[in-house]
């Protein structure tokens, strides 16, 4: 039986992101597209994780990445129209218990621009 996956999302200037907290995950797959992004994988126990979302708007699927780690996956997606605030990243306004707003991300985006450019390199160089 699969379930879903623990999903954190924020909004920023120029992508949005995702992490899906699977720890010591196996056979990740990410397939985004313009308006829709599925998720899968397995954990340490064998356990499968499955996780669809009709995205709130359109994202440039051709540049979105993901990058693993041993708590989480992280996705993260160019939006199709920068510098417009996302106010939740599903296209239906509903919220699924699996999915929260991660906060310790979340700010304001003044002066963000630096931050995410930061962020991205930091994401590049894995």
């Amino acid at each position: 039986p699969r379930q879903p996956a623990k999903t954190l999302w924020y909004d920023r200037p120029r992508y949005v992101y995702l992490e899906f907290c699977v720890e010591d995950s196996t056979d990740v797959k990410v397939v985004i597209e313009d308006h829709r992004l599925v998720f899968s994988c397995k954990n340490a126990d064998g356990v499968e994780f499955y996780n669809e979302i009709n995205l709130y708007a359109r994202v440039n699927s051709k540049d979105s990445r993901e990058k693993r780690s041993d708590r989480s996956i992280t996705c993260f997606m160019r939006k199709w129209k920068e510098k417009v605030a996302w106010p939740r990243i599903t296209k239906e306004n509903i919220k699924p218990a699996w999915l929260s707003v991660d906060f310790d991300n979340w700010r304001d985006w003044e002066g963000d621009e630096e931050v995410e450019r930061a962020m991205l390199e930091q994401y590049a160089e894995v």
